[in-house]
């Protein structure tokens, strides 16, 4: 039954199981780091890595494979290792595919800690990276070398939104050998299925929309069948170990996740469509709007769209954007995103493009629409607007 399950049953259902926990809805939080065997035969057997057993604190619990199962099914993989960080699922995914001599492509718009991740540690490895345009699609294959081990997307990019066209960089990559990771996280992990378009590895940053309350760090890994050995054995060995707490949040914001995100797209949507018709605003970058360059991929890959998008300006000068910002009152200046709350940062894509440089001459904005009443966000909004032209005047 639970393979024929819709998604939003399967968000609420996959993980539990309530008749092995005296009838608790949620699966108890394990905290622990020693495990006791009855036996010196059951110690050494326990040294065998075995995925679902609980052997020590640091490679899991039953709350920890409670969470990874239910990733699982809602990505549609075949397993997930869960990891203390999105960031830590990024190093984690790329490390247990290449090594000293191999050579990765990496999409230019990605997050820019994967980036430094390839420019320090893959770099101090011996280990190359190419980075490419994320508008390439199948013309990828021209970049693929004898040595290329990992082809790396994500989509939307970050900061700047463009929709890759992962099938056919997939059909590439896979032509060549390579294994194509993808950071999903924009979508959820459940908005665009990763493994029926190509995809070998799908990282999420779990702190964002499946915590989805601001008070949790976790990352997954989900893999096919083919490529989950090498992740598992890479968590194993780099030492990753989850605090239960946080993995039980994740779990819990798991079980709403599909109708958060419903209404992160509403609400985005409305925010969205009236940024557009403003003065102040150059373009927006929101691929669930028609004339966004990426809608027509977005349409035919996604099933929805989640809350984050960037916004150019027209050109303002510093005192002006600083005019806007500082005095937004219902958005807040922070890292991350997916919580309920909204949230506005200043980006700089064009300090760390170098496949294709940005050519946009206004700041970008970077929002994310939280579950707030759209109106009172439109109304802060407009209120930092008329600071920014007000300051801009006054320069």
């Amino acid at each position: 039954m639970k393979s024929k399950m819709k998604l939003d049953t399967t968000l609420v259902h996959a993980g539990r199981n309530p008749r092995a926990h005296e009838g608790v809805v949620n699966p108890p939080v394990y905290h622990a780091s020693t495990i006791l065997y009855p036996t010196v035969a059951a110690h050494e057997a326990a040294s065998v890595p075995n995925p679902k057993a609980t052997t020590y604190g640091r490679h899991g619990t039953a709350t920890h494979r409670a969470f990874e199962e239910a990733v699982a099914a809602a990505e549609g993989g075949f397993a997930t290792r869960v990891v203390p960080s999105g960031f830590a699922a990024v190093v984690a995914a790329i490390l247990a595919f290449v090594k000293s001599g191999d050579h990765v492509l990496m999409v230019d718009s990605v997050y820019a800690p994967a980036r430094r991740c390839c420019d320090v540690t893959l770099k101090n490895f011996g280990i190359e990276t190419t980075y490419y345009d994320p508008l390439t699609g199948a013309g990828i294959a021209k970049l693929i070398r004898p040595n290329t081990k990992i082809v790396y997307t994500e989509s939307p990019g970050s900061i700047t939104f463009e929709v890759q066209d992962v099938p056919a960089i997939a059909a590439a990559a896979h032509a060549a050998g390579a294994v194509v990771l993808m950071d999903n996280t924009w979508a959820g992990g459940i908005l665009f299925n990763a493994f029926s378009h190509g995809v070998d590895v799908s990282i999420h940053a779990a702190t964002k929309y499946i915590v989805g309350h601001s008070d949790a760090m976790l990352g997954t890994i989900t893999a096919t069948e083919a490529a989950i050995d090498p992740v598992r054995a890479s968590v194993r060995a780099l030492g990753y170990a989850t605090g239960p707490d946080d993995v039980y949040l994740g779990l819990r914001g798991l079980r709403t996740l599909g109708v958060r995100l419903k209404q992160h797209q509403a609400n985005a949507r409305i925010v969205a469509e009236w940024l557009r018709a403003r003065p102040e605003v150059a373009e927006v970058l929101y691929p669930a709007l028609p004339n966004d360059p990426g809608h027509a991929l977005w349409k035919r890959d996604f099933t929805g769209a989640s809350g984050l998008f960037g916004v150019v300006l027209r050109e303002y000068p510093r005192p002006a954007m600083e005019a806007m910002l500082d005095g937004m009152g219902l958005f807040g200046m922070g890292a991350s995103w997916g919580g309920f709350e909204s949230l506005v940062l200043w980006q700089h894509p064009e300090k760390i493009r170098t496949a294709v440089p940005w050519t946009r001459k206004g700041p970008v904005l970077r929002l994310h629409i939280g579950l707030e009443d759209p109106s009172d966000l439109i109304a802060d909004l407009e209120a930092g607007f008329g600071r920014l032209t007000q300051a801009a005047k006054a320069a």
